[in-house]
């Protein structure tokens, strides 16, 4: 089911909605760089919360959706009012639901930033997160993008950019001039002429700096787990044993980063034609270890209670 939302700000955001059993666990996912619901990593969390009875909604960012946005503004890395006002709207839309959120790249380290912001300023339903194949560091993932095989990820990415940077200034002509979309050759281009500007950032560098989520790893307190792998085609690997060295002095966080699995892959199996996708399942295990004891505790509580 799709639902439009109106924002604070007179915008909107949509939400592609997987309804449950009342009471029944649920999950806020956040899509990566130009997701959609038709984003193998969201279908696959979908359907995992849909096997194990779960309810789900999926944020689409804006401008991401069934159409553009209204505001001059896109969404970025490092946006995070949209998440926190879709989760607490959530929260008290199923206020006996054990809630979870899961994020993938982008969304991952929007989610990542999210929860280092708050800390433990979050709904009480919130008992876990789970972030996949992020980009800690903006700067360094822009580099590396560029370089190599990676850089048909960002021509993909690019591609998709430019044309909604084409369609915003249509309706907001003083946005960027033409010329200078048609001229953008990197991620990094895109966002020092439009993301960086266009959401109060001085420019590219500016952006990166202030949206990455690794320096926000350290206030998180939420049972996380961070999910990568080391041949990440959009990360260098160092980034990750920094990540690591965070890590060990916060216990909420729960690291697998893994040899293989690419960026948001994760795929396994012996058989080409059935394949296994292991992060969806075991983002699916990790929340279900966490709604067990939430759900156990609800339970004791009420016996003692009656």
């Amino acid at each position: 089911m799709l639902e439009r939302w109106d924002t604070p700000d007179g915008d909107f955001v949509e939400l592609h909605r997987l309804s449950a059993a009342p009471g029944a666990p649920r999950l806020l996912l956040l899509h990566g760089l130009e997701g959609t619901v038709r984003s193998h990593y969201a279908q696959g969390l979908l359907n995992e919360a849909a096997r194990r009875g779960w309810g789900a909604d999926l944020l689409i960012f804006r401008s991401c959706g069934s159409e553009m946005n209204r505001t001059r503004r896109f969404y970025h890395s490092g946006e995070t009012t949209d998440t926190a006002f879709v989760l607490e709207r959530i929260s008290r839309e199923f206020p006996a639901s054990p809630l979870a959120l899961a994020g993938v790249s982008l969304g991952g380290n929007v989610l990542l930033k999210f929860l280092g912001e708050r800390s433990n300023d979050l709904p009480p339903q919130l008992k876990a997160a789970a972030a996949i194949s992020v980009p800690f560091d903006l700067s360094r993932s822009a580099r590396r993008i560029n370089r190599g095989l990676s850089r048909l990820y960002q021509r993909f990415f690019l591609n998709s950019l430019r044309r909604k940077a084409r369609q915003k200034a249509e309706r907001f002509p003083d946005l960027v001039p033409a010329s200078g979309i048609a001229g953008l050759r990197t991620l990094e281009d895109f966002d020092n002429l439009i993301t960086g500007p266009l959401h109060g950032f001085k420019n590219a560098q500016d952006y990166y700096e202030r949206s990455s989520s690794l320096p926000w790893l350290r206030g998180i307190k939420l049972n996380t787990l961070l999910l990568s792998a080391i041949d990440d085609p959009m990360l260098p690997p160092e980034v990750l044993e920094e990540a690591r060295e965070i890590a060990r002095e916060n216990p909420a966080l729960r690291l697998e980063f893994v040899d293989r699995g690419g960026h948001a892959g994760f795929i396994a199996g012996s058989l080409p034609w059935r394949p296994f996708y292991y992060a969806e399942f075991r983002v699916g295990e990790f929340f279900a270890e966490h709604f067990a004891r939430a759900l156990s505790g609800k339970a004791s509580a009420k016996q003692r209670s009656g």
